[in-house]
């Protein structure tokens, strides 16, 4: 199954809730653990054991486990391989982006099932020009993985590239663009997807109708509402995966907590897609 197939499939069986295991040093010292790599583990392992059983996707930000070097990659490794084994689509936020055999082999080690990283999808930047991108689509249709890329962020320094205007469109449309292309024909909804944030002021006038899912972080704890959703995505609001990542976090170290959270934000995010 492709990764667009695979997504729409996991969202049907447990809605469009995706978690990030994002552990910043507050939060594990907010756990009781250590800001090492003990503690990451520890902290890691048991987010992704209470949340992943009850999201369709969770998305792991790499800079959190690069941090520690070697042995914090090496937890990363476990997260993935956790999150897969307990039924988790894993999305792994690394919002790489270069040229050529460079490109390429992030594509390689994050895309191929040969690599002990490998997901089912990534977050990739385009400002490099689209084209840069090439090895990262050409590898995941190979292996039916998925990209996510950044077009409309809602970080207030996003607009000086995102709304700079080339041949009369926006950047962030040029890209939309591109994906419209590249998921054209998609059954029942194309793998590559767009990054777009979920506390925009409003929709920058984008046509988000690319037949490709949508990652709208900033949900719940940085402001994002089920009103912003309806808001800024509307009739396309039926593709957009929403993320979270301290507002679900911030209960642990309680299992239940965790788990109840996602089900809530399941549960509030089915209302909203009817």
């Amino acid at each position: 199954m492709t990764f667009g197939a695979r997504l729409v499939a996991a969202v049907a069986d447990r809605g469009p809730f995706c978690v990030g295991i994002d552990p910043h040093a507050a939060l594990l010292h907010a756990w009781g653990y250590d800001d090492d790599v003990a503690g990451l583990e520890r902290f890691a392992l048991a987010a992704v054991e209470a949340v992943a059983p009850h999201c369709s996707v969770i998305k792991p930000q790499s800079a959190f486990y690069e941090r520690f070097g070697s042995r914090g990659v090496a937890v990363l490794e476990q997260v993935i391989a956790a999150g897969r084994a307990a039924g988790a689509l894993v999305l792994l936020d690394i919002k790489r982006g270069d040229i050529g055999s460079t490109s390429q082999a992030y594509a390689d080690a994050y895309l191929d099932p040969a690599s002990p990283l490998a997901c089912d999808a990534v977050t990739v930047s385009p400002y490099l020009g689209f084209g840069s991108l090439q090895p990262f689509v050409d590898t995941a249709a190979r292996f039916d993985a998925g990209l996510f890329v950044l077009a409309a962020t809602s970080n207030k320094e996003g607009p000086e590239v995102q709304e700079a205007l080339t041949d009369g469109r926006t950047v962030s449309a040029t890209v939309l663009d591109h994906l419209r292309r590249l998921n054209e024909g998609a059954s029942p909804l194309g793998s590559y997807g767009a990054v777009v944030g979920a506390t925009l002021e409003d929709d920058r006038g984008l046509d988000l109708a690319f037949n490709g899912p949508i990652l709208a972080p900033g949900y719940g704890e940085q402001g994002g509402t089920v009103a912003d959703l309806r808001r800024i995505f509307g009739a396309g609001v039926g593709n957009v995966l929403a993320t979270s990542s301290r507002g679900v976090l911030r209960l642990g170290p309680d299992p239940a907590a965790l788990s109840g959270a996602v089900r809530r934000g399941n549960d509030e995010l089915r209302e909203l897609l009817g």
